[in-house]
């Protein structure tokens, strides 16, 4: 049975990581139904690690094409290498607003009193809603080379919003992509070429709030494991319902979620 809370855990994660639903907002109902005396905190961290490799996996030929490029065009000034030079500074770009209100949110603690708080990942989860019904039909044009300053600021901006305990990162940047006339994969790739820096300076910030307990070494591998498998598996599906213009099934589910923790958690 103590086993497979934590599979069921990494399980959780790994579905609901990557598609717009929040996978912490998730844990976090998961936590007030279950009540189970398990580490939260410490299962978040560790699952949320499996996702960040399943990501990685998935996008590595992207990722190495753009590294690639980056360097190539900085050695030679190659113009074909200049898409992918201007793309890895538009990830950084992207970064940054997220990531500087990312670092005054965790000095000042500024979540503390509300992050157990389930009502508000009801409310975070109608907001994702909303945010998700308002660009269900936008489909832009623009692809990966017409990402420039202000494209990548305002997914960045919009990015702050994933901040939010509730609210989804990957669906509010879609979105923040896709109001600015991004093809849907471009902001579907874009979205999580965001996911990968971010993360890992999350797990950064994090790592310190580990409570590892070594009786537990191999519930834990377990979860990272089934938290991997899993979001491979969602993320590539996810692509396919975001690229199919699909994204109102996530609207509907957000708002239904989000209504029924409000009313009865």
């Amino acid at each position: 049975m103590e086993l497979l809370k934590y599979i069921f855990l990494g399980f959780i994660q790994g579905m609901t990581e990557t598609i717009p639903v929040s996978s912490s907002g998730h844990l976090m109902i998961f936590k007030e139904i279950m009540c189970v005396n398990v580490d939260f905190d410490t299962i978040a961290i560790l699952t949320n690690f499996g996702s960040l490799i399943a990501i990685i996996i998935l996008f590595w030929n992207d990722i190495l094409k753009i590294i690639k490029g980056f360097f190539k065009y900085l050695k030679t000034k190659d113009e074909k290498a200049k898409i992918d030079y201007k793309y890895a500074w538009m990830i950084v770009l992207g970064c940054v607003p997220a990531g500087l209100v990312g670092l005054l949110v965790s000095y000042f603690d500024v979540f503390d009193k509300i992050e157990n708080n389930v009502k508000i990942v009801g409310f975070s989860l109608i907001i994702t809603a909303i945010l998700l019904f308002i660009i269900r039909n936008f489909k832009g044009k623009k692809e990966d080379s017409k990402i420039g300053i202000k494209e990548a600021l305002t997914v960045g901006c919009f990015q702050i919003l994933g901040l939010f305990p509730g609210i989804s990162r990957s669906g509010s940047t879609i979105v923040g992509g896709m109001t600015q006339g991004l093809k849907r994969d471009t902001a579907f790739k874009y979205s999580f070429m965001l996911y990968i820096p971010m993360s890992i300076a999350a797990m950064a910030l994090e790592i310190f709030d580990l409570n590892i307990d070594p009786s537990l070494i191999f519930y834990y591998i377990c979860s990272i494991i089934v938290s991997l498998v899993v979001t491979l598996l969602v993320t590539k599906w996810f692509r396919k319902i975001v690229n199919n213009g699909k994204l109102i099934y996530f609207s509907i589910y957000c708002f239904i979620v989000g209504l029924l923790v409000i009313l009865f958690l």
